[in-house]
């Protein structure tokens, strides 16, 4: 596996995603962080975005994904945008993490978060 990485770090979407009728119907801010794991070393010597993945792609394909919802769990949420970065990019793996800042759990939390990996070959 490579061990190059890009990463795309506190992406903020405004969205209804949750279980409860009231997160759905008021909405709230999340967070998003996307790792992806490639070989940058073709970009490193050639100076040219066409040798790695454009990070500003990244963020508008997590646009895009966030903009399909609303998802009940942030795990289907992060599900959905690690197989469509796989499937959209040469990358050899992702690391998706979306997080609901303060979430009505009944007790102050700062954040909670869902992080999965997948990888290229997992998913073909």
């Amino acid at each position: 596996m490579a061990q190059d990485k890009i990463r795309v770090q506190g992406m903020i979407l405004y969205g209804h995603h949750g279980v409860s009728a009231a997160e759905q119907a008021v909405g709230r801010p999340f967070e998003v962080d996307v790792e992806v794991a490639l070989d940058l070393s073709a970009a490193g010597e050639r100076d040219e975005l066409g040798a790695t993945v454009d990070y500003a792609a990244v963020c508008e394909l997590v646009r895009r994904v966030h903009a399909a919802g609303p998802y009940r769990l942030l795990e289907a949420f992060a599900d959905r945008i690690a197989k469509v970065i796989v499937k959209e990019f040469a990358v050899e793996a992702v690391t998706v993490r979306v997080r609901k800042p303060h979430p009505p759990v009944g007790s102050v939390v700062e954040a909670v978060e869902v992080e999965l990996m997948r990888s290229a070959k997992s998913l073909s």
